[in-house]
């Protein structure tokens, strides 16, 4: 009489991971499927888990996703007074600026606080004109992956182009940050809008509490007078993701220490917003 075969034990996650490089898994859905296995296990956190799905979705996105349209950018005439200047620098919080001729589509350059800076120090004097402390510029097309660019910043040391539309024009400018962003999320500075402890937790006219899914724990029980533990998860977001068990998406509701959260805005790599309602006793 023949025995049955031993039953193969289950594949542990880092079974899973093996598959991964030994190349059986076939899709990226696949590889996302278990990425986001290991995050509702607790074996990577969720914004490991936002990383890895960010580096991954960047090589899908061009340059025109994410660049500040000419409209919006910030730059300097070559030939403009350097009082003005002095004053965009200051007034607009940036480093680095593009620098055009007469006709803002002739790109000269870029120029950087910090050298202009540095004229006035060494030399005490203000500088006679700009053009001598203008750094080279890339000019790059909108169609460019995102995953070449950032080599291309890392490898040449640049962190701003000129991103030019079909005709040569000046379409906008992109940075290392903005590509950064799409896999890290938002990086913020001193000058930027940033939301502070009180526009974290915002009413809506209904009176529903709207949280900031970045909002500290220690913030949301001086708030809201709760005892949340923050040991363990430092924000909300990381909370109520640890409490559902996966990265909570549009729609999601859960109800904890007395308070209904449902997840307002997010996206697949991150949960952005909660709408919170206190439990009536």
């Amino acid at each position: 009489m023949s025995e049955d075969p031993p039953s193969r034990p289950p594949r542990t996650w880092f079974g899973r991971i093996f598959q991964v490089l030994s190349g059986e898994l076939r899709s990226r859905e696949e590889l996302i499927d278990e990425l986001r296995h290991a995050q509702s296990t607790g074996l990577i956190s969720n914004d490991t888990l936002a990383m890895i799905e960010g580096a991954i979705e960047v090589t899908d996105l061009k340059v025109a996703d994410v660049m500040v349209p000419r409209a919006q950018m910030v730059s300097i005439a070559v030939d403009d007074p350097l009082p003005e200047i002095v004053q965009t620098v200051i007034e607009s919080g940036h480093s680095r600026f593009p620098v055009h001729g007469d006709d803002r589509d002739e790109i000269l350059g870029i120029l950087l606080a910090k050298d202009l800076l540095r004229c006035f120090t060494q030399t005490g004097d203000a500088p006679g004109e700009i053009r001598p402390l203008l750094r080279s510029v890339i000019l790059i097309p909108e169609s460019k992956r995102l995953n070449i660019l950032l080599k291309e910043f890392r490898l040449s040391r640049h962190h701003m182009a000129i991103v030019v539309d079909e005709y040569g024009g000046v379409a906008g400018i992109v940075t290392i940050e903005d590509v950064l962003e799409q896999i890290v999320g938002d990086i913020d500075d001193e000058h930027d809008d940033d939301d502070d402890r009180q526009t974290l937790i915002r009413v809506s006219p209904d009176g529903t509490f709207l949280v900031d899914a970045q909002t500290p724990i220690a913030a949301f029980n001086e708030r809201f007078g709760s005892e949340f533990n923050d040991e363990e998860y430092d924000t909300v977001g990381g909370m109520i993701a640890a409490t559902v068990g996966h990265l909570p998406q549009p729609g999601d509701e859960a109800d904890l220490g007395g308070f209904h959260f449902q997840v307002m805005k997010g996206d697949a790599r991150r949960v952005q917003q909660f709408a919170v309602r206190m439990h009536v006793a």
